[in-house]
């Protein structure tokens, strides 16, 4: 595997473009079987060949991550559901007139280069070198673009946040020390029908206790889950990453507490199914947010049309001047500051790193307290900044909120995107054409 690799949309680009198109030694018998369809959705299809392809793609990052592979039908199952799933987005997608042109692409393609320190000729001989097509792949990436804003469209977009519910989430979060920690979880999912009947109900409860019995065999986790869970993730090991309490179910945080690093649940039953979870790690809380703080104004000469580049220069040279002789700052900033502080003296109020343009905050942070800085040119025009005085201030409150804001709506985005995937699945016509394989 070559490492120049580092920076694709997805984890599973790490393997896409460096796998074994060149290494397919194929006869012309075995081509013709690759040409077969297995599985006809809505209106197009899916290949043997696509499906071959995803395997070795899926069989390759298993095997460079150390993890045992599944069965080879469950992992055919598992994988052609993946496929089915990405081709009903994408058909979606170009149904409903989303696009990603080529200009668009042409810069993603370009970053992606650029992250992996490479020329686009240089990229694309990379690639050839590890069989891959510059075709092939930007083919891939599009996809990938497109089902991220499809997601953002669809679910993303339309998920909302209320401060209410960020108040409810705080007062529960601090009537619960437990929720501070944060866990590194994986997960199995075995999912029943909403209004499963008992019988699928039976089934759903003989398959997780058919995992947990592997996994107490010694089995890994990473195995079972591509073998049996129904989670989107289930080829990545069922790998959630790190979670705050905030951010996990009251279901799996309940069970989470009485467990040890390394320690795999019993099977929790929700309404989608029934879960297990491993702990892989456990961290404590974050410590108080300090900032440094600025309290600045500044005036603000735009250049456009009518004000030039050597107008603007001399209009604020000229104000600097006036302010070096003692005109009071806040009476020249409403006169002729162009930012829509200049009614109230150009006052930018208190800023934290980061809220302003690099040129501003470099100038800004060279400033001792009251004293006014030269003429400072950015893409919004020429500035002139007085610092008014400094705090380290406790932001702890703002970030909570913040991250609040960001779990809440990750979550809920994250809920509204299965549902969704779901509904147009089961909206889909979708024909098994190799189930007699599984």
């Amino acid at each position: 595997m070559r490492p120049f690799i580092k920076h694709l949309i997805q984890p599973l680009f790490l393997v896409v473009m460096l796998t074994m198109v060149g290494q397919l030694n194929v006869h012309a018998a075995e081509v013709l079987k690759l040409d077969r369809i297995v599985a006809i959705v809505d209106q197009t299809v899916v290949t043997e060949q696509e499906l071959e392809s995803r395997i070795t793609t899926v069989t390759a990052q298993f095997k460079k991550q150390g993890t045992e592979l599944p069965t080879e039908n469950i992992l055919r199952k598992q994988i052609l559901e993946r496929l089915i799933t990405d081709t009903l987005q994408i058909q979606y997608a170009a149904q409903t007139g989303l696009k990603v042109d080529d200009n668009q692409l042409d810069k993603t393609i370009e970053r992606i280069a650029e992250q992996n320190q490479m020329t686009l000729t240089e990229f694309s001989e990379a690639l050839a070198k590890d069989g891959a097509s510059m075709r092939k792949f930007r083919a891939d990436i599009r996809n990938e673009i497109t089902i991220a804003r499809l997601r953002e469209r669809e679910v993303d977009g339309r998920v909302n946040v209320s401060e209410s519910e960020i108040d409810n989430f705080l007062t529960s979060q601090a009537a619960n020390n437990d929720n501070k920690d944060e866990f590194e979880i994986s997960h199995i999912l075995i999912r029943t029908p909403e209004d499963g009947a008992t019988e699928d109900v039976q089934k759903a409860k003989a398959k997780v206790d058919s995992a947990i019995n592997e996994l107490r065999a010694g089995k890994s986790f990473a195995k079972v889950s591509a073998s049996f869970s129904d989670a989107p993730n289930a080829l990545e090991g069922g790998n959630l990453g790190w979670k705050s309490g905030t951010q996990i179910p009251a279901l799996f945080l309940d069970a989470l507490k009485t467990m040890q690093v390394g320690d795999i649940s019993l099977p929790l039953r929700s309404p989608n199914g029934f879960h297990v979870l491993k702990l892989s790690n456990k961290r404590g809380g974050n410590s108080p947010l300090v900032i440094q703080q600025t309290h600045a104004r500044h005036i603000l000469i735009k250049l456009s049309e009518i004000m030039s580049e050597k107008e603007g220069k001399q209009k604020v040279d000229s104000i600097k001047e006036r302010l070096d002789n003692g005109e009071k700052f806040e009476v020249l900033a409403r006169q002729y500051s162009k930012d829509s502080t200049a009614s109230n003296g150009g006052d930018l109020n208190w800023i934290n790193p980061g809220d302003t343009v690099p040129q501003f905050e470099k100038a800004m942070n060279e400033l001792k307290d009251n004293q006014i800085s030269l003429p400072i040119r950015t893409q919004f025009g020429w500035h002139i900044i007085q610092v008014i005085a400094r705090r380290a201030q406790d932001m702890s409150k703002e970030a909570a909120r913040l991250k609040a804001r960001q779990e809440i709506r990750a979550k809920k985005a994250d809920e509204a995107y299965q549902d969704w995937i779901h509904e147009l699945r089961d909206r889909a016509y979708v024909e098994l054409k190799l189930e007699d394989k599984f």
